[in-house]
């Protein structure tokens, strides 16, 4: 029988086992353990490696399926839709582009929420179940307005871009200061799925520096960036934007033996990927709807898996260049893109299945030996009744209400104009009006960017562009007033003329052989607060013969459930369209698009408000279908 001091002993040794419990629980509520060492961490600590022929993902032969899907070109709703279909079709990893001038508009301010949460799309991804490769540049190309650098970049005179230049690198730096510290958790060494990240892209066919992309390796790196480091480039590009301790990868249309030993002779004993395996192309206003042949992407895609390769599909799904965030080409002509990025991908505009899917999805199938994913049901279309613009207002009378224009001896281009808090103007029109007392020409001398409509006394008397640099002004005696129009039609995002994409009046137009003084400039950027201006004053009824620059009003009223829909706007001529506040895109009747895009979760039911700004003639009705038209195709070869 125990003493009565030994039951008073274990009765302390319980009670101070109690007291440890307690303490002890309190410790692992008060901290949060997983973040210090959580266990889907415990084997993740080699990542994706490029040691020898193949690819190895934590000591495992991995060969990268991948599929390109920008985030920024799709409604945050339908997310989850694309990435369901990407992982369906077979393919095991996601790339995505990271526009910097969507994610900092202004100097300073940034943007990471709604439709630009990158870390919510590739935590996404994760969930779907995809590895994730990230492009975060800071130059991407990507057919995006300046290959998304930001605008405001170009008020420096002597801005060099995609070099040292102190001015450019600072502000890489600070952007990289806000953006690098929101993927670094996402890294698959700390538990995400992002496995490789890019430096730059296709630096080898800018080359200017040879300092310039181990600045940008290093500042990835010291941010935190440890994951598997890669560069790509077309054949032209390999030797300039090759990097020392960094996997260079391709970009092609088709394969060919002699890239891949190019690529190999100063690269032995490494993996080969293809990073851009261009699926099909995008298109330009006035050119053709391009395509490529669905059966050729299967055989393009078969050699490169045979040969052991891995491969990312260039695109998966497109999207659309909402809004003015189009690029543009400049190679001797310059060329700007259409609002559709469709691409002639795997995926249409609005996520839709292609031959090229099914067919792709029957070949990953074959090769990856487990039962693909069940396919999600496409998203339904509806053709809604056409809308009759009700009201107008003449852009000559909206000016009265957007602000007091800004006044300058010489023209000012949009980029160093005193707006947005000092950034100037980035997309979107600008308007130069001033005072003549004689007819005669007016020469732009190289100095429009990129197409003005020109007025007097707010008649239109022509267009100037590249190609047309001098008009007939009508003799006249007196003053009258010279008013000119321009609009940026998209930034170059490719080649060499970079750092020469300011827009509007670039320099002196003169009338005769007189430069034109004394400026008024209104910024027309369209956004949101534009139409707030616009919307507490009177409108006008649409008159028989309603001719641009102006805007026209109407009502898209839903009564059942929204659905994506396709707006034709037959009969008018070149312009925007608004609907509810969002700018769904360019149109323009010299195609090849001829439908834009509209999302259902940019609609409600009940009345919706669509706003067209037309430059010249407007027409009638604007429809509403269920079936995109593209335009006449070309197929590529």
């Amino acid at each position: 029988m125990w003493s009565s001091s030994s039951r008073r002993r274990d009765q302390r040794r319980k009670l101070s086992l109690l007291l440890l419990a307690i303490i002890v629980f309190l410790l692992v509520r008060r901290f949060n353990w997983s973040d210090l060492f959580p266990i889907w961490r415990w084997h993740r600590h080699l990542g994706l490696q490029a040691e020898g022929p193949n690819f190895l993902l934590e000591g495992s032969h991995f060969q990268i399926f991948g599929g390109s899907i920008h985030y920024f070109r799709v409604p945050r709703e339908y997310w989850r839709d694309r990435l369901l279909k990407l992982k369906a079709c077979g393919l095991n990893t996601l790339t995505t582009y990271i526009p910097w001038n969507l994610h900092e508009p202004e100097r300073g301010k940034f943007n990471f929420s709604g439709n630009l949460d990158v870390e919510a799309f590739v935590q996404m991804a994760a969930d779907i179940g995809l590895w994730v490769i990230l492009r975060p540049g800071p130059y991407i190309c990507s057919e995006w307005d300046l290959g998304g650098l930001p605008s405001w970049l170009l008020q420096d005179s002597s801005m060099e871009l995609r070099t040292t230049y102190a001015g450019f690198l600072k502000a890489v730096d600070r952007y990289f200061n806000h953006l690098i510290p929101r993927v670094v958790p996402l890294q698959y060494k700390q538990g995400g799925p992002i496995i490789a990240v890019q430096v730059e892209n296709e630096y080898g066919s800018y080359d200017k520096d040879s300092n310039y992309m181990p600045y940008i390796k290093k500042a990835l790196m010291s941010r935190g960036i440890n994951e598997l480091l890669m560069t790509s480039d077309n054949k032209d590009g390999l030797s300039g934007g090759y990097l020392e301790g960094v996997l260079a990868t391709v970009n092609l249309k088709h394969v060919d033996s002699m890239i891949f030993n190019y690529l190999h002779s100063f690269q032995e004993n490494k993996p080969t990927m293809v990073t851009e395996y261009w699926t099909g192309w995008f298109d330009t206003w006035g050119g053709p709807h391009n395509i490529v042949d669905a059966d050729d992407v299967v055989v393009t895609v078969s050699s490169i898996i045979q040969m052991g390769a891995s491969l990312n599909l260039y695109m998966f799904h497109g999207g659309t260049n909402f809004g003015f965030m189009n690029g543009a080409q400049h190679f001797g002509e310059y060329l700007a893109d259409v609002t559709s990025y469709d691409y002639d991908a795997i995926l249409t505009e609005a996520g839709d299945y292609t031959p090229k899917f099914f067919k792709l999805r029957e070949f990953f199938s074959t090769i990856i030996g487990n039962p693909l994913p069940q396919l999600p049901a496409s998203t339904p279309k509806a053709s809604y009744h056409a809308v009759r613009p009700s009201h107008y207002l003449s852009l000559w009378d909206a000016l009265e209400h957007v602000g007091k224009p800004l006044e300058y001896e010489k023209p000012v281009n949009m980029e160093n104009l005193e707006v947005n808090q000092g950034n100037g103007q980035s997309y979107g029109y600008i308007l130069y009006e001033t005072s003549i007392y004689e007819g005669g020409t007016l020469f732009s001398k190289d100095h429009i960017r990129d197409r003005a409509q020109v007025f007097v006394n707010r008649i239109y008397v022509g267009s100037m562009d590249y190609e047309i640099e001098g008009l007939p002004i009508p003799e006249y005696q007196g003053h009258r007033k010279l008013s000119i129009l321009v609009e940026n039609r998209g930034r170059v995002n490719y080649g060499q003329k970079l750092n020469e994409q300011r827009k509007g009046l670039i320099g002196d137009i003169y009338l005769n052989e007189s430069p034109l003084r004394n400026f008024k400039i209104y910024s027309l950027e369209m956004k949101e607060n534009f139409f707030q201006s616009l919307s507490s004053i009177k409108w006008n009824q649409v008159p028989e013969e309603a001719t641009g620059p102006a805007f026209f009003r109407g009502t898209l009223h839903i009564d059942s459930i929204v659905l994506d829909t396709f707006l034709k706007l037959e009969g008018w001529f070149k312009g925007v369209v608004f609907i509810n506040g969002q700018n769904l895109g360019r149109f323009w009747n010299i195609g090849p698009q001829e439908t834009l895009y509209l999302p259902g979760p940019w609609l409600r039911p009940g009345n919706n408000e669509i706003i067209v700004f037309e430059e010249q003639k407007s027409g009638m009705i604007i429809q509403s279908t269920d079936t995109p038209y593209l335009g006449r195709t070309h197929y590529i070869e």
